[in-house]
């Protein structure tokens, strides 16, 4: 009788799994047949007969991208990447841990300094609040994930493709060859991509060197840089201005990128006169060399030619400089920034923890955001109006000045020639400025002059204040060039205060709300006031920072110089919390920290032999001195002006200069 019963238990457990599975199976074909129902919303967005906005292509592609992971398949697929890693067939978050501490072995093993071991705690503590979390996702879900990202970038482009096929059933067959010109930029980006990715190929030998064997790694990173491109190239120069940080073979490998980098070659040059104006340089000005730049940067090269003015009523051969930016920037730019998006994201196949992946999400949009504040570089017709404002502003002033602008087009800027100048940074590595104490403190004192006149009187000041970027005429003039990058800081002072001065008081409140401020979805950020809130709490007490009170000038005179570093290393750290919430700070915020060391790294570049005691004592009198300077320059400048007779000034094309010459031959 129990053999029967058992007998029985069996084939009830057998018809409920094989149930079960003609269910799963069932449902798995039902809603797989049912596929291309959720592709519904593209359908119907594509016969629509009206124009598509971008809006209304994201909103789609969000829609299509919700139900795909809503899918049973996705279920599955999550089911089957746990048991996949469960059984470590695919890396877990055990692996993830391992990783991350060989990472920072190596990080610490190639420091040019000895990292103390509560720093290296300090990053544990800060990764143990990471790692706490939900679900992570399943292989496919990941997979969705990365072609939105990839998509996303593409969204105008497929915009255009989208609407010039509509124009195309419409009316228009002349559409179709735009429509392949758009399919071209496709195919020259995955070049560019390919040869971007290919680049990062020089992370592992990097890894494999000797930790101290600084030079071949200087070499390998300087190899990287440049097969990148101009992101790459950009990204170099930023560090370069904060060299301090680095070792010495490095720095002087990355300020080369500051100087001078590959030239462009002769087509691409007649290819931007071309299109600018429909003519070759030759047939605009005099002695314009294509394979002889007097310099080239990430954005461009810059040549020296002649062009003809009117002095009065005589026409005069001046030089010139002509600025000539390089081709599809716009496009490399926008390719670097996805090339290192995919690689983050790709991370989680190799390095998959659950609290990862916002923080790593947060990365991406920041990396994203970041890129958008250099290509405001890459139009010269903005840098042209800026550059020449600052001109007529430093009229009214007495130790720097701007080139002014004779004309531009979106590749092409032509300036004013500064005669018998040296950049600032070759005058640095001459033994003349090192020798001359004076020398080196009037330049000190009217370079910081400048900056502070910018900052406080224009409210926006130059971007980029590296060496390479000051001209020395003369003595200590100092002229400034390169105005593709300008921070503004309207609007800005009250933020920035406000995080500071929570940061350092340890209130919370006003901490919360000054980075939400300054965040890009700032309404909708606000939605995560509270939990972040909580957060900063919770980090501010972890790091033992404790809130000001009407006794806070007795305790900081308590806590002393060490308490306010401990304060003021949080309000650094404290960002952190943004991107574990998936918050994105905006990315004139970190183009104003890049401005910054490029500011301080330049003025304490013309003191690097010298001891900080003195530098920061020179920059004390500076600031003290730089109101009165301001005061009497600018009464200076007034009565001269007054006396001074205007003299006209207008560059003329060669042609005119060509006929007039003629007629007074004849």
């Amino acid at each position: 009788m129990s053999g029967t019963s058992k007998t029985n238990r069996s084939v009830v457990k057998l018809k409920q799994r094989s149930g079960s599975l003609w269910r799963n199976t069932t449902s798995l074909a039902r809603s797989s047949a049912a596929l291309p129902i959720i592709f519904k919303p593209i359908f119907r967005l594509m016969l629509d007969d009206k124009d598509v906005q971008r809006t209304e292509l994201a909103t789609c592609l969000d829609e299509v991208f919700a139900d795909l992971n809503d899918h049973p398949i996705s279920s599955y697929s999550r089911d089957l990447t746990a048991y996949l890693r469960q059984i470590s067939f695919l890396p877990n978050e055990e692996s993830t841990e391992n990783l991350i501490r060989f990472l920072v072995k190596q990080a610490v093993l190639r420091s040019p300094v000895d990292i103390p071991e509560p720093i290296v705690e300090e990053f544990w503590l800060f990764f143990q609040e990471l790692i706490e979390s939900p679900e992570l996702e399943g292989i496919v879900e990941l997979n969705l994930e990365i072609i939105r990202s990839v998509i996303v970038v593409y969204e105008p482009l497929l915009v255009e493709l989208i609407n010039n096929l509509k124009q195309l059933r419409r009316l228009n067959r002349d559409a179709m060859q735009d429509m392949m010109q758009k399919v071209s930029v496709l195919r020259g980006d995955i070049v560019i991509l390919k040869r971007q990715i290919k680049a990062i190929r020089y992370i592992k030998p990097f890894l494999q060197t000797d930790p101290k064997d600084f030079k071949t790694q200087a070499e390998i990173v300087a190899k990287m840089v440049r097969e990148f491109g101009p992101l790459f190239v950009k990204m170099a120069q930023v560090a370069a201005a904060s060299a301090d940080f680095l070792p010495e073979e490095i720095a002087a490998e990355l300020k080369v990128f500051q100087e001078d980098v590959s030239p462009m070659t002769e087509e691409e040059v007649r290819q931007a006169f071309a299109e600018s104006y429909g003519e070759q340089p030759e047939g605009i000005f005099y002695g314009f060399d294509v394979s002889k730049p007097l310099k080239s940067g990430s954005i461009g090269s810059v040549y020296l030619a002649k062009k003809p003015f009117l002095i009065g009523e005589k026409e005069v051969l001046r030089p010139v400089i002509v600025k000539v930016a390089r081709h599809n920037l716009e496009r490399e730019f926008s390719m670097g920034a996805l090339a290192i998006e995919l690689m983050i994201l790709s991370s989680q196949y190799w390095a998959p923890h659950s609290k990862l992946k916002p923080f790593l999400g947060a990365m991406s949009e920041q990396l994203r955001e970041f890129t958008r504040g250099f290509e405001q570089e890459l139009d010269f017709v903005a840098e042209a109006h800026t550059q020449q404002r600052f001109h007529e502003r430093a009229q009214s002033f007495t130790g720097w000045s701007v080139p002014e602008v004779y004309r531009s087009s979106p590749r092409i800027l032509e300036m004013q020639y500064v005669d018998q100048a040296q950049s600032m940074a070759e005058l640095i590595a001459s033994s003349s400025l090192v020798n001359d104490a004076n020398r080196r403190q009037q330049l000190a004192d009217n370079f910081m002059y400048t900056v502070i006149m910018q900052l406080f009187i224009f409210q926006e000041f130059h971007g980029d204040l590296h060496p390479g970027n000051i001209m020395v005429c003369g003595d200590t003039h100092l002229s400034l060039i390169d105005w593709g990058n300008v921070v503004n800081m309207q609007g800005k002072w009250p933020l920035l205060f406000d995080y500071l001065f929570s940061a350092l008081s340890g209130d919370v409140e006003n901490l919360a709300d000054s980075l939400i401020a300054m965040s890009t979805e700032e309404q909708k950020n606000k939605a995560l006031r509270t939990q972040l809130i909580a957060q900063l709490r919770d980090t501010l007490k972890k790091r033992e920072v404790t809130p000001l009170d009407r006794f806070a000038v007795f305790t900081l005179y308590q806590e002393g110089s060490a308490g306010f570093t401990k304060r003021l290393s949080c309000a650094a750290s404290l960002l952190s919390n943004t991107y574990q919430m998936g918050i994105t700070i905006k990315s004139d915020y970190f183009h104003l920290s890049r401005s910054i060391i490029a500011i301080s790294g330049t003025y304490g570049s013309m003191f690097i032999n010298d001891s900080k005691i003195l530098l920061a004592r020179e920059l004390s009198f500076t600031l003290l001195k730089s109101p009165f300077k301001y005061g009497l320059g600018k009464l200076a400048k007034d009565v001269y002006a007054r006396y001074r007779a205007p003299v006209d000034r207008a560059p003329v094309s060669a042609g005119v200069f060509q006929q007039e010459a003629l007629a007074l031959s004849t």
